[in-house]
């Protein structure tokens, strides 16, 4: 059986990726699917490495009965281009960051997260951080889309 070990990426790893980390496993646990997933989230910047995800964060997720609260930031490292099979981008900036710091062996793994959602046509998952709570919202509602449909490609590939 194959694993198939999925990276989330947004900036400082406490909003959008972690958020995703925490769906994606709720969702494959759901589905019965959780041993054939690896899921983790980075950031491609260290500014709140080993910090909880943001309060927001955390307080939207719970509502939707998504347990955050054990998830801790950091940054992507070099080994994750060859450990991960699926780097995910919440944006362009993020992609493009990827892009530099991935060895061209691995380049292939790198796509924006939102290419998995059928709901919205919006390329970027939005950073809520220096919004309101609607924003953590609609972060909920991108990643439960992106992440349904990433689940279902990858489990019907294997």
């Amino acid at each position: 059986m194959t694993v198939h070990k999925v990276l989330f990426v947004c900036t400082g790893n406490i909003c959008r990726s972690p958020t995703a980390e925490g769906v994606a496993r709720h969702l494959a646990r759901q589905l019965g699917v959780e041993g054939r997933f690896e899921f983790d989230s980075a950031g491609t910047h260290g500014y709140h490495v080993g910090d909880p995800p943001d309060p927001r964060t955390v307080a939207a997720a719970r509502k939707r009965g998504y347990d955050l609260a054990l998830l801790r930031a950091r940054r992507v490292t070099e080994f994750d281009f060859v450990r991960f099979h699926h780097v995910l981008a919440m944006g362009h900036d993020h992609l493009h960051w990827l892009r530099r710091a991935c060895p061209t062996e691995h380049r292939d793994k790198l796509r924006l997260f939102l290419d998995f959602s059928q709901r919205f046509d919006a390329l970027e998952v939005p950073d809520p951080y220096y919004g309101g709570p609607d924003g953590f919202e609609q972060v909920l509602d991108m990643v439960e889309d992106a992440a349904s449909h990433l689940i279902a490609q990858l489990t019907a590939k294997t």
